[in-house]
């Protein structure tokens, strides 16, 4: 009897485990021990790659311009009644961090160059070919490693091998040329001389020119006296030849002097002297009536100072320069004196406007009796080679010249998006655009671009090892589960033993 009842008693617990492993794989009732399992193996594969995406974190936190990766989780619920629902299992998705920018490393490379605030630099991928036959991919990345700098052949690559693409400028006009972005190239070619047109003069003449024959007792020992030249110095063909070269050097001032250049860039000096022909005086009502007389000056250019006998020495510009009472030059009008085309130590000089700015010329009292030049600056210059790049904050590739001159090459393309957590990621730092990222939008908006910095890697490497330790707890009470899932299968096992 006793036999039978607990075989009796072991059959019926065989059939309520078979009941309830039958009720399992129909997925009724509420988790199982089967279900437990796998939803701790769900378990320990997110924090799995969540542990991944931590490790590339910390592996790249010294990568110039990389967004480190974020781990979100999301519950899978299965479909049951209201009264029989259970917490379901796990699944591990990415979050990029990608508009989360890094902190920005000064370089001391000009080339190199940060965004300070929203976007992305526009790039490319070299194909085949090498220098000027390099083809490439022809298609728009996105990157926010901007550690460029020239190649052999000119291109601006990062260092992660991406070509930096943007729009050149024309250097003559200033204006963009094309509306495409395409990868910059900038070469060593020579900036082409440019002839002078104009010479700014900015100065105060004295009233009582301080000449070396100049006398305040002697009236009129101030003014030039063209009756003791051998040709006249005066008007438009008025010229000062060798023989009366020391004469005219005590009758008028230096006024300063410039290089100028011609159209191939050579140089030659010009240089200015002012005499004095007239002093203001009053109009006389007669008889004979005199009508009154301007303070009035004449200027002169050296064309040969160390020219001898009839060899002209100075040359006459042809215009009377006058002052009003108050100290302002009334002719020209304009405030502008043509320089006439003459050749200087074999430099031909032509259509060389002297400009005043109206106001810039002017005859006051000054005790020195000196000129007193305060600006002679002028447009021309010869020709010259790149000597360096610098990037602006609107994004302008800016190059400077061994000439001085100081030009803007091209303007870099930077792309926004509205959702730029959405690009792909690419090798290198790379992104690629996306339907969910929408198209880019190209402009800086209110951003701005920091030359001769590079951003960093956005990673925290402190946040990092706190999500690694929360991590590994995880992963730890994920296989607690398993364990116990196990025992209590055992326990199961043991019943029908």
């Amino acid at each position: 009897m006793r036999r039978q009842a607990r075989g009796m008693a072991r059959a019926e617990c065989f059939a309520t485990y078979q009941a309830a492993f039958r009720s399992a794989r129909r997925g009724e009732g509420v988790m199982g021990v089967f279900n437990a399992l796998t939803t701790a193996v769900s378990g320990m594969q997110a924090q799995s790659y969540a542990l991944e995406n931590i490790s590339g974190n910390i592996a790249n936190s010294r990568t110039a311009g990389f967004k480190r990766v974020d781990t979100s989780f999301a519950d899978l619920v299965p479909d049951s009644a209201l009264n029989r629902q259970v917490s379901g299992s796990v699944a591990a998705y990415s979050r990029t961090t990608n508009t989360i920018q890094g902190d920005l490393a000064p370089t001391g490379i000009d080339t190199n160059v940060a965004i300070n605030g929203d976007g992305f630099f526009v790039v490319d991928q070299r194909q085949s070919g090498v220098g000027a036959n390099t083809q490439f991919t022809n298609s728009n990345l996105y990157t926010r490693r901007g550690d460029f700098d020239f190649d052999a052949n000119g291109y601006l690559v990062n260092g992660a091998g991406y070509y930096l693409k943007g729009l050149k400028i024309d250097q003559v006009t200033g204006q963009l040329i094309g509306t495409q972005p395409e990868v910059l190239r900038i070469t060593q070619e020579q900036y082409p001389a440019k002839a002078t047109t104009s010479i700014e003069y900015r100065a105060n003449i004295p009233s009582f020119p301080g000449t070396k024959n100049a006398d305040p007792n002697v009236p009129g020992s101030e003014l030039i006296d063209p009756a003791g030249y051998t040709t006249s110095p005066m008007g438009a063909t008025g010229v000062v030849i060798g023989t009366d070269t020391q004469r005219f050097l005590n009758e008028s001032l230096a006024g300063g002097s410039v290089t100028v250049y011609d159209q191939l860039g050579q140089a030659t000096t010009v240089e200015l002297r002012w005499a004095k022909t007239a002093k203001a005086a009053p109009a006389v009502v007669g008889p004979p009536p005199v009508p009154a007389v301007p303070d009035t000056w004449n200027l002169f250019v050296a064309e040969n100072t160390g020219a001898t006998g009839a060899a002209v020495a100075y040359r006459n510009v042809g215009t009377s320069i006058t002052f009003d009472s108050s100290g302002q030059m009334t002719n020209p009008a304009n405030g502008n004196i043509t320089l006439p085309n003459m050749t200087i130590a074999g430099t031909a000089i032509t259509g060389i406007t002297l400009t005043t700015g109206g106001d810039g010329l002017t005859q006051n009292g000054d005790v020195s009796g000196e000129i007193d030049a305060r600006s002679i600056r002028q447009n021309g210059y010869t020709a010259g080679t790149l000597d360096r790049t610098e990037v602006s904050e609107s994004g302008q590739l800016i190059g400077t010249f061994s000439n001085g001159q100081v030009v803007a090459l091209a303007q870099l393309s930077v792309a926004r998006f509205n959702a730029g957590n959405a690009l792909k990621r690419l090798d290198g730092g790379a992104f690629e655009e996306t339907i969910e990222s929408g198209p880019p939008i190209i402009g800086l908006g209110t951003s701005q671009l920091i030359g001769g910095n590079v951003e960093q890697s956005n990673t925290d490497i402190a946040d990092e090892f706190s999500k690694m330790i929360v991590t590994q707890q995880a992963y730890s009470a994920n296989t607690k589960v398993i364990t116990t899932a196990q025992d209590m299968l055992r326990d199961v096992f043991s019943i029908i033993r």
